[in-house]
């Protein structure tokens, strides 16, 4: 039987407690990635990229259990998140100036020409996404971060993110370095909004 890996599990930078904030040095990793703008409630784009993402990251989790020998649970969905004020994220939470970035993250064992063959692939089904087109491979490096884990609705982080961004980070000497990055490890479709578990990550560097 093939070992599964799971890197919620394995890797350090899926892990974060309630209440709490963490220094924490993610790896750099590979994402599948797709872009958006506005309102992730709201917004058509939101759901089409979501539908583009996920047939391609099975294909890839298929074809690398059948062709490598080489299976593992397809990691949760995560975003970036940025915009130009980053007042909307905490005291105006004005999603429809949001853009985004919507993540998932594949093993370095998928190279790019595994890539390729996974998008062809589901091109060539009936059903495949409108925004397939828009779907790239592409590796971020985070490096330090500071992160946690909020428990409850979306809408009910900014409390949390405004203790980050003006309490935490400045008593530690610290500044932004990349985007907001929420990882979702709770299925919205199945989970009561005040369960939802989403880990909270800010990219730092020291204030000099």
């Amino acid at each position: 039987m093939t070992d599964k890996t799971d890197f919620t599990k394995s890797l350090d930078a899926y892990r974060a407690s309630r209440g709490s904030f963490r220094l924490v040095d993610v790896p750099e990793l590979q994402y599948l990635m797709i872009d958006g703008h506005g309102d992730p409630n709201t917004a058509p784009e939101f759901a089409e990229a979501v539908a583009a993402l996920y047939p391609v990251a099975y294909t890839l989790k298929f074809a690398s259990k059948r062709e490598l020998g080489r299976d593992y649970v397809v990691p949760p969905l995560e975003g970036l998140w940025r915009a130009d004020d980053m007042d909307s994220f905490t005291a105006a939470r004005d999603k429809s100036r949001w853009d985004w970035t919507l993540l998932l993250m594949v093993p370095d064992w998928i190279d790019s020409a595994r890539y390729a063959a996974a998008v062809e692939q589901v091109r060539a089904k009936k059903d495949r996404p409108t925004r397939l087109d828009d779907v790239r491979l592409e590796t971020l490096d985070e490096g330090p971060c500071v992160q946690t884990l909020h428990v409850g609705a979306f809408d009910d982080e900014a409390p949390v993110l405004a203790q980050l961004h003006h309490e935490f980070m400045p008593s530690q000497g610290l500044r932004f370095a990349g985007h907001h990055h929420e990882i979702y490890l709770s299925d919205r479709r199945r989970v009561a909004p005040e369960k939802m578990r989403t880990i909270l990550r800010q990219p730092v560097s020291a204030d000099v």
